[in-house]
């Protein structure tokens, strides 16, 4: 069975904004590892369109962005040829090596982990809240930075009941934030 990890970028009072955080080369380096660690990636669309505008190879041009580093692009590279499940209402289809999760979320979910590999990573606001909600969640790593943001979207705001957590690793990345590592207990 392939463990389902999520990981998310989130402030000192819980923000997952990715505007209010530093991305430097030492965290890309620590995403791009991530992103190894799994067969698949698992997002709903607001993320799953965010990624894609930002870190699809363009092919047409073969020029990046401007705005990237070059220490950027392994992550890029990693991202773009990853397999993607993504999980929309409002998407009718998808491209970018993805495909649509289709039916009862927590079934389709559950048949994905049932699949051999390495295992799944999730990222962003509202699906891992659903997903957590139906204790699906093998793997949470909150990456913590040493900024206060005061707004945006907060880590699982909404959840109806407590999340009991282990803390199994924790990880200095740069600019003084921790990746902290946990299983639910």
């Amino acid at each position: 069975m392939r463990p389902l990890r999520y990981s998310i970028n989130i402030t000192l009072d819980g923000c997952c904004d990715h505007n209010a955080i530093n991305a430097d080369a030492e965290l890309h380096r620590h995403a791009e590892e991530n992103l190894k660690r799994a067969d698949a990636l698992i997002f709903g669309r607001v993320t799953y369109e965010m990624m894609e505008e930002a870190f699809r190879s363009p092919a047409q041009t073969g020029v990046l962005p401007d705005w990237m580093e070059p220490w950027m692009q392994p992550f890029a590279q990693t991202i773009d040829a990853a397999k993607k499940y993504v999980v929309s209402s409002s998407l009718r289809e998808v491209d970018w090596n993805a495909e649509l999760l289709q039916g009862d979320l927590g079934d389709a979910v559950r048949a994905l982990k049932q699949q051999p590999g390495k295992g799944l990573l999730l990222g962003g606001v509202q699906l891992p809240l659903e997903l957590a909600e139906l204790g699906l969640i093998d793997e949470y790593e909150f990456i913590v930075h040493p900024v206060v943001a005061g707004q945006g979207p907060y880590l699982l705001a909404g959840l109806p009941q407590k999340l009991d957590l282990k803390l199994v690793d924790r990880i200095e990345v740069g600019s003084g934030a921790l990746a902290l590592r946990y299983t639910p207990r």
